[in-house]
């Protein structure tokens, strides 16, 4: 399952006042066109003995229009302070961290091109940040990495396009690192690429797109290196 698929489908709520406001602040395209969310943030790379990668640490930062939608869905309210109260703070990390076994998440890693399984999520917190929802949590490999001079990336996207992620966060290496170093290689748009995201802008909120994971093409990828 898809990072998209894991979030709640989105309904009006408790919030509803505060998200026509926040609404009516935002271009009419940008609540048309596809993708639809959008969330900073990043990975950084837990490390044992020197080049043993363990886990990947993962930040999300979504957007205040989103946020408010989640918040209602969830049933939670702001408090005077424009924030969560610590119970409301809790009780959203608890829904947060309602899993989906097939849960695929934002950080692809692979190895020399081959995927590496990562096991779902530990670790969950969150909280709001001006305004927007700021998620970190763990994803362990199931397998851990010995790092070399292989070819070690992680994609950052999801799948369905629905949500546009950005490596905002510059990685870090945690832990007994060596000689190992992460750095950010942004999506950059080709010619076939910009007219293809120029189609999906035209998708509505209920539309998916037929290429299977189309949001693999737009991503900001972490290539890690060593030695």
């Amino acid at each position: 399952m898809t990072a998209a698929a894991a979030m709640p489908q989105l309904r009006s709520g408790l919030l509803c006042a505060a998200v026509l406001s926040a609404a009516l602040t935002v271009p009419a395209t940008a609540v048309l066109a596809h993708p639809h969310v959008f969330v900073d943030g990043g990975v950084d790379f837990v490390v044992t003995d020197r080049t043993k990668l363990e886990a990947l640490e993962v930040t999300w930062l979504i957007d205040e229009f989103e946020t408010l939608y989640l918040l209602s869905d969830y049933g939670l309210s702001l408090n005077e302070k424009g924030g969560l109260d610590e119970e409301d703070r809790l009780e959203l990390i608890r829904l947060l961290g309602d899993w989906p076994e097939d849960f695929e998440g934002s950080a692809h890693l692979s190895v020399d091109g081959a995927g590496v399984a990562l096991d779902l999520p530990t670790n969950l917190d969150a909280r709001l940040v001006d305004g927007r929802l700021l998620a970190t949590f763990t994803r362990r490999l199931a397998t851990p990495v010995q790092l070399g001079k292989q070819h070690v990336e992680v994609a950052f996207y999801e799948a369905t396009y629905y949500y546009a992620f950005f490596v905002t966060n510059r990685p870090k290496m945690v832990g007994r690192v060596g000689d190992c170093s992460a750095r950010v290689i942004p999506f950059n748009a080709d010619e076939q690429q910009a007219e293809l995201q120029t189609a999906l802008a035209k998708l509505g909120r209920e539309e998916t797109p037929d290429i299977t994971d189309v949001g693999a093409l737009f991503a900001d990828r972490i290539v890690v290196q060593c030695g």
